[in-house]
């Protein structure tokens, strides 16, 4: 797997697509240009994740984008995470961007619940005639939404405003980036956060012995 630079939660996927696939031919990043060709990068958006199978994912990695003519397919998966200036965008005038190059599914996530995008979460699969027909979504009684990607063979799902991936075979989600997180750079950073807390303690019992400090020689 090559990356220029793909958002967290792409990291727990790539871990589980490594397993399945320890080929170097799946290819997952993020927040770089997707386009046919080479000329057309100048109009070419830049979704937050991409993942393409059966590709050359180290010659593919050594750009910061996807260039389709050169990848010799198009991605099997898009994914855009919804933010205030590129909602509009991402949900009306990328649905028809991404069929005509190709993408077989494209998502997207709204962490807001909806209030950035049209919905929370949602997909698209290409049909045979070159067109998005919108997947299939449940929403169960705890509020989760999902819904099937056939190009992952996961379901992509909507928990508690956070992204997450559900096995279906093994009847459990893969790892969340806090889960995946080296123990040992935890507890730095745990102790870091300690350290500073307490410099923090420090600093103010030291501010307010000054300050009595100075009221007493004002005779306050």
């Amino acid at each position: 797997f090559l990356h220029y630079d793909r958002p967290a939660v792409a990291n727990t996927l790539a871990r589980h697509l490594d397993a399945l696939r320890p080929d170097a031919t799946t290819f997952i990043a993020g927040r770089g240009y997707l386009c046919r060709q080479r000329s057309d990068l100048p109009r070419s958006p830049y979704p937050d994740m991409v993942v393409a199978f059966g590709v050359d994912a180290a010659s593919i990695g050594e750009t910061n984008g996807y260039v389709i003519s050169e990848a010799g397919k198009p991605p099997d998966f898009v994914l855009e995470i919804a933010s205030a200036h590129t909602a509009r965008r991402d949900y009306i005038a990328k649905r028809p961007i991404y069929a005509g190059l190709g993408v077989m599914e494209y998502w997207r996530y709204d962490h807001t619940g909806g209030r950035q995008y049209d919905a929370a979460l949602a997909g698209d699969r290409l049909t045979t005639e070159g067109v998005y027909r919108p997947i299939e979504l449940t929403t169960e009684a705890d509020g989760v939404i999902w819904g099937y990607s056939e190009a992952l063979s996961l379901s992509v799902c909507w928990v508690e405003r956070e992204l997450r991936f559900w096995d279906r075979l093994r009847r459990r989600y893969l790892p969340g980036p806090s889960e995946m997180a080296d123990p040992l750079e935890l507890d730095r950073e745990r102790s870091a956060r300690l350290a500073a807390e307490t410099r923090a303690d420090s600093e103010a019992a030291r501010a307010r012995q000054l300050e009595e400090e100075l009221r007493r020689l004002r005779g306050e």
